[in-house]
């Protein structure tokens, strides 16, 4: 009887918590935002960004694997620092942007490095949707709060991202004689919380 009895409380008290630990919701701080990547023309980088169409944010600061990160950008609004170089991105032979405008990235799996110290890091297991075609990706991350925030306030955060991924994987292949097959990721977003 007494293992019966203890199993029963480890169940109340697992199910317990996960009904208590619900996710934080985030708001995306779009004008303290960017969506940046870098990709290298005849072997120099370049910087180009894209906009925030949407962004679904929510944090489980109890369970971390809890968390999930649902954003679209905006893929015809993407921009370089050269003209032909943005107009190139946009064509149909690499982001395709009118018949594909938006790009989607939905969370799958969140992994820390630290609990306790989040700025150590972690890693963000997503679905990363590029014209059309869809592809599992791994994004470095960090999260920070905001500077001018008190030690324990959790209402203003700010991540860094990054990773790569490679424009072939997502039938994006165009102009591959001057440009790289490979796009570092480099983002930084700022939220607050929802409530």
């Amino acid at each position: 009887m007494k293992p019966l009895l203890t199993l029963m409380i480890t169940l109340c008290l697992l199910l317990g918590g996960a009904v208590a630990a619900a996710p934080t919701p985030y708001l995306l701080q779009s004008d303290r935002s960017e969506v940046g990547f870098i990709f290298q023309i005849n072997g120099t980088a370049n910087r180009g960004t894209m906009p925030v169409m949407a962004a679904k944010i929510a944090i489980d600061f109890d369970q971390f694997a809890n968390s999930q990160v649902d954003v679209t950008l905006d893929a015809s609004g993407a921009r370089t620092g050269l003209i032909f170089a943005t107009e190139a991105l946009k064509a149909a032979s690499v982001l395709d942007v009118r018949n594909h405008p938006a790009i989607r990235f939905q969370s799958t799996a969140v992994r820390v490095a630290n609990p306790r110290n989040l700025s150590q890091g972690g890693q963000i297991d997503g679905l990363l949707t590029i014209r059309g075609v869809t592809r599992p990706v791994t994004l470095n991350v960090a999260l920070f709060r905001q500077e001018g925030t008190a030690d324990g306030d959790l209402r203003q955060l700010s991540f860094r991202i990054s990773g790569t991924i490679r424009r072939g994987d997502f039938n994006a292949a165009g102009y591959a004689d001057m440009v790289a097959d490979t796009i570092q990721l480099d983002i930084a977003a700022r939220v607050i919380r929802a409530q």
